[in-house]
């Protein structure tokens, strides 16, 4: 009996289906944080960003107008379960508004897995959150040379926007050549979504509540191209302004603004 070339790829697909079902069955929950003592962020697990960043108070290279604060609970803090990130619009310094950035360096650190954040975000003009991660040793060199995984940004004059992208040597928004995705989502500061990344020697597949919508592949080019052999760290954090979140300007009405992250999960 002749096989249909419909027949052949329903069978491959099914293959690939049992692949992945294996796959997952295999994987390993390796760290996480599912957020259930209320106070100041768990200190084994999280460290913080602070002040306004690079010299001459530039906000963190991008031209951010917050100020980065530390163990502050009105910037980060852990409540009814989640992990609360939030802006103010108050003076701090140089600087006209607060806000936290969570990072896990060397206290959670990944060579490929599953990343999963499950976040319900802030919104408004002028505000720009993003889960992220950066190389905790930075061996390619510094920005972009060792890259930067963008798992989920948003920009409030857009707030439908959720954004993907890699940048690396070759591949960076310094020279616009960054590879990235953008896709509209109704209700990213109303509900909860699971924002995730499959990262393997050979690809990072961007994942939205379990469907991939963008990927970048190996094209075994070199670090320039792929720096993603490295171990990265995971950041949370809402910036205000900034030459990307702060096109239109800041609309003070807004504040307080605040990102809800309901868990972190790692899986290897």
């Amino acid at each position: 009996m002749k096989t249909s070339t419909l027949q052949v790829m329903l069978l491959l697909l099914l293959c690939i289906g049992i692949t992945d079902a294996k796959a997952q069955k295999k994987r390993k929950l390796v760290w996480s944080d599912e957020f259930t003592t209320s106070g100041l962020p768990d200190s084994a697990k999280w460290s913080y960003d602070l002040g306004r960043g690079c010299p001459n108070n530039c906000g963190w290279g991008n031209n951010e107008l917050q100020y980065y604060t530390e163990k502050r609970k009105e910037n980060a803090r852990v409540e009814n379960g989640k992990l609360i990130i939030e802006a103010h619009k108050e003076k701090m310094g140089d600087a006209n508004y607060t806000s936290a950035r969570l990072v896990s360096k060397n206290k959670g650190d990944w060579k490929y897995g599953r990343i999963e954040v499950k976040a319900k975000l802030p919104a408004g003009r002028g505000i720009w959150p993003a889960i992220w991660m950066l190389p905790t040793n930075w061996e390619y060199g510094g920005w972009p040379h060792s890259g930067e995984i963008d798992i989920m940004e948003n920009v409030g004059y857009w707030p439908d926007s959720l954004f993907a992208t890699v940048h690396t040597g070759a591949y960076n928004h310094g020279q616009g050549t960054q590879v990235g995705r953008a896709v509209s989502v109704k209700d990213l500061s109303t509900a909860f979504h699971v924002y995730a990344i499959e990262w393997t020697a050979d690809r990072i597949i961007f994942l939205l509540d379990g469907k991939e919508y963008h990927r970048f592949n190996n094209k075994k080019a070199g670090s320039e191209a792929w720096p993603f052999d490295k171990e990265f760290h995971l950041l949370l954090n809402i910036a205000v302004g900034g030459n990307w979140g702060g096109k239109f300007g800041v609309d003070d009405a807004i504040f307080s603004q605040r990102m809800e992250i309901d868990y972190v999960r790692v899986y290897q």
